[in-house]
């Protein structure tokens, strides 16, 4: 639909709801759909110009953009973003190819593999799935018996994906990491996620906190989001005993209530994404009233 954006999402969180008063606030026409019930061709035009996804299912959310842009979408974020930040694999070596710091990671094909590396590297270390979110299946290994039940459990697990394992080198932080959220090339906000145990996601109960992101972590995190091809991101970082910032992970689905609550006035999220949108949707259709008029 010409000059409506299609918001995708399964389903309506408070983000989604305050994204959609912040398009309505720039009278942005948005259409919302549930991926659920979207069905795709092999030809035929996108049924809107660009499209911001927030479908909360990795698989989905990440098929949809790759189909919508095959129809000639502008998708945010784009397929390519999703699939990489959706695979933590993929992620570190994205990293470390743009020269991001980032924890030394290895990935093992077997979970026997994996207990070789573990033994080689030394304890403690951390093993996640290579795509989970919210701190799921992540084990933080101290010791030989603590890595051969986790490796146990996942060799015994029906997926073929779950039997190649993903090891991180675990950094001792300061009780709390960092989240940092990332829109086109701009540092929308940050705060301080701070835990009383080792995993420090907000969904687990983590304490968020203003932090203000200046300097090297502002420059850290817009590379980290780069490096993914994220056009809106979630950058998760750490800082070391030194106070060396490292990234662990790069977020393309961006859940940013607990950050938007705890700056408050000082940061406005969706109206960010909005007018990123909004900008994408002026650029398409402006080429494509150029492309009418040369024709």
């Amino acid at each position: 639909m010409k000059g409506t954006v299609g918001l995708l999402a399964s389903r309506i969180r408070l983000e989604e709801k305050r994204l959609l008063s912040a398009f309505a606030a720039r009278a942005v026409r948005v259409e919302h759909v549930d991926p659920r019930k979207l069905r795709f061709q092999l030809t035929g035009a996108a049924p809107w110009p660009v499209v911001l996804n927030r479908e909360i299912s990795g698989t989905r959310a990440r098929y949809a953009a790759l189909s919508l842009e095959a129809a000639g979408a502008v998708t945010l974020n784009p397929a390519r973003a999703i699939e990489v930040c959706g695979d933590k694999w993929a992620t570190s070596l994205a990293l470390t190819r743009a020269g991001v710091p980032t924890p030394r990671a290895t990935l093992a094909l077997t979970p026997d593999a994996a207990l070789e590396e573990i033994e080689a590297i030394g304890y403690p270390v951390v093993l996640k799935p290579l795509s989970s979110s919210w701190g799921r299946r992540v084990s933080l290994l101290r010791d030989p018996d603590a890595a051969q039940a986790v490796l146990e459990h996942c060799a015994a697990l029906p997926a073929p994906q779950a039997h190649v394992i993903y090891l991180q080198a675990y950094v001792e932080k300061p009780g709390r990491d960092i989240r940092v959220v990332v829109v086109g090339d701009e540092v929308v906000g940050a705060v301080y996620r701070t835990a009383d145990e080792w995993r420090t996601n907000v969904a687990r109960g983590a304490l968020t906190t203003p932090c203000d992101p200046q300097g090297e972590l502002a420059d850290t995190a817009i590379r980290a989001a780069r490096a993914v091809g994220a056009q809106i991101a979630g950058v998760d970082l750490v800082e070391d005993t030194d106070g060396r910032l490292m990234v662990i992970e790069v977020n393309s689905g961006v859940e940013f209530a607990g950050l938007q609550q705890a700056l408050g006035e000082t940061c406005d999220v969706p109206g960010a994404i909005a007018d990123l949108t909004r900008e994408r949707l002026d650029v398409v259709l402006g080429g494509a009233a150029l492309a009418g008029a040369a024709s």
